[in-house]
């Protein structure tokens, strides 16, 4: 019966490339409490910034420690909880901010789309109205009388507010708007109005969320 010759193990796809397998990094070791912002590993982004420091998108986990582990980008501020990666051979903080390790030239960008996380972030999730909370949003001309779905009429609103104010306008209020709502400027509020949560070490380079 003729010997049998062994069976020749191929190597990951994409290794002779570079690439991080799958499972290259698999095990996480998580520490006990995780920061407010923070969303659960497997919904993990992280923050890119260019090679200059500026934000230019939240990228998932998985794709972050692909740039780091080929040396494309840097980790800047590891994960704040120190959850830690684990492979057979190495270890790697789960990083929270990297850098590009070559800076990127971003085209330009129009107009910063509407949506409910940015506009609390501009309006600094308290009510134009009265200050408190904001919980919900606000056409300053309601849509009934013909006002638009915009930044410059769209505000944070507490719930009381809002069902006082109702379908009228403020001049049939008497209220009256501290600062004239106006969409936000910047790079960084693009990539903002695609987030629901910021983690804190964010913040840093996102700018002053003022609009």
């Amino acid at each position: 019966m003729p010997d049998r010759q062994p069976t020749r193990q191929s190597a990951p796809r994409g290794a002779a490339h570079g690439l991080v397998p799958r499972t290259a990094l698999c095990q996480v070791t998580r520490a006990p409490d995780r920061p407010p912002g923070q969303p659960p590993g497997g919904k993990r982004r992280v923050l890119l910034l260019n090679a200059t420091f500026e934000p230019l998108t939240a990228l998932p986990l998985r794709r972050a420690i692909v740039l780091v582990v080929c040396g494309k980008a840097e980790v800047v501020h590891g994960d704040a909880a120190g959850e830690v990666l684990h492979s057979a051979s190495e270890s790697l903080a789960v990083p929270s901010v990297i850098r590009l390790s070559t800076f990127v030239r971003v085209p330009y960008r129009g107009r910063v789309p509407l949506t409910r996380s940015a506009l609390m972030l501009r309006d600094a999730h308290r009510c134009v109205y009265c200050g408190a909370r904001a919980e919900t949003i606000d056409h300053v001309v309601p849509r009934s009388k013909g006002g638009p779905h915009s930044w410059e009429n769209c505000v944070a609103c507490c719930r009381k507010c809002n069902h006082r104010k109702a379908d009228r306008t403020l001049s049939e209020l008497g209220w009256q708007l501290p600062v004239a709502p106006r969409a936000p400027r910047g790079r960084h509020w693009r990539l903002l109005a695609g987030l629901s949560e910021t983690d804190p070490l964010w913040l840093p380079y996102l700018g002053d969320p003022a609009a």
